[in-house]
């Protein structure tokens, strides 16, 4: 059911969204996006053996936050804004709990708004991608 202006408040949790890519999702998304950097498919690269796994592509992860918000709204409204900062890095097969909390809402200019804090954390529950989100609501 599309998400109404009503149905929340400030303090409101969105719901979770979980993912674990695995390499072949990586590899898929790498070639959708355009980035082949064998940090993210290839475990016999320097860097990868360095790190001791390839990692999960930022995009990837800015892209899950669209979806986690996308989900939220269930097509009762637009994202007008996103953006997050990559402070970490996630890895292949291991779970990432993505959410967000609603930090504001607002009129103005005739249009219903909220603003939500985003997260995406890593199996240990650290914060590896913060970001925001104003989104325009249709009722």
């Amino acid at each position: 059911m599309p998400l109404t202006w009503n149905a929340f408040d400030e303090g409101s949790a969105l719901p979770e969204l979980q993912k674990a890519p695995g390499v072949t999702q990586l590899v898929k998304y790498a070639a959708g996006g355009g980035d082949f950097n064998p940090l993210h498919h290839d475990f016999a690269f320097p860097q990868s053996k360095t790190l001791g796994s390839i990692i999960i592509h930022g995009r990837f992860k800015y892209a899950a936050l669209g979806e986690l918000v996308s989900n939220w709204l269930d097509h009762g409204g637009r994202i007008r804004t996103l953006s997050c900062q990559y402070r970490g890095m996630d890895l292949p097969d291991q779970p990432m709990v993505l959410g967000g909390t609603v930090t504001r809402k607002w009129e103005e200019g005739g249009e219903k708004l909220a603003e939500v804090k985003l997260f995406v954390n890593n199996a240990g529950g650290k914060n590896t991608t913060p970001g925001s989100a104003v989104v325009v609501l249709n009722n």
